[in-house]
């Protein structure tokens, strides 16, 4: 991990700060990105209070320009990006039948298009270095059918068939591009304040309070798939709470 520069979408809370923290701790450089500016800047404070190396910088992953920034910003601050983690995310989940067609739309700006402008900002770099390490956020919704989350996990489908395809194209044109996908289940995180749908949050929250895990969790398996040789790529990893049922 030393020396490594990781860049990290929705850094500002949850897993994106926990993996910062974690990654700094063990001597990668985090370039941060997420829209709340106070909130960054707060978490960069704490790393480098604690020895580490962090910068940030206001991000809205919907827009390939602000995408394309933090990349600069990451190769203007340190040389180089060796990973990107693609972390950003909305769960405003509801039946279908209650039509919040808007938030439908939020969700695929961001859960879809934001992992689509960051691969976009970061893919010219990796190709030609012929190096790079992909992280995207799944879902266990991601996996299999849950009542509630049509829309919401049919973007996390996406994600999986998307970096299963960029690990397999990648691996066909010799670049040495490397993919994780994470699928998550239950973990304490600000996901579920996106939920308006009145019924689903507090199933939601019923769930996560009888099961839910630190996102400190999720932070190790990232600092564990970054530290792997670079001759070795572990594509998936399905983390939960040992006792949720999923």
């Amino acid at each position: 991990m030393k020396d490594k520069v990781i860049i990290i979408t929705g850094a500002s809370s949850g897993i994106g700060e926990a993996t910062a923290k974690d990654i700094a701790a063990k001597g990668g450089k985090v370039v941060l990105g997420a829209r709340r500016e106070d909130k960054l800047r707060q978490i960069a404070e704490d790393i480098r209070a604690a020895g580490g190396e962090a910068v940030y910088q206001s991000l809205d992953v919907t827009k390939p320009e602000d995408n394309d920034a933090l990349v600069a910003l990451a190769k203007e601050t340190y040389g180089r990006v060796d990973a990107i983690f693609l972390n950003a995310g909305i769960m405003p989940v509801s039946n279908v039948s209650a039509l919040k067609t808007s938030e439908w739309k939020q969700m695929v700006d961001v859960n879809i298009n934001g992992v689509l402008n960051g691969v976009a900002a970061v893919m010219p770099t990796f190709t030609e270095q012929k190096s790079g390490h992909i992280l995207a956020v799944s879902s266990v919704a991601g996996l299999k059918a849950y009542p509630g989350t049509a829309i919401y996990g049919g973007t996390k489908w996406f994600v999986r068939d998307f970096m299963e395809c960029l690990r397999m194209e990648s691996a066909m044109e010799g670049t040495n591009i490397r993919t994780a996908t994470l699928y998550p289940a239950a973990i304490n995180t600000e996901l579920l304040d996106t939920i308006t749908d009145v019924g689903a949050a507090q199933g939601m929250s019923d769930l996560y309070d009888a099961f839910g895990i630190s996102p400190e969790r999720i932070a190790r398996v990232v600092s564990f798939a970054l530290e792997m040789p670079e001759d070795t790529t572990i594509n998936e990893f399905t983390i939960g709470p040992a006792n949720q049922p999923w």
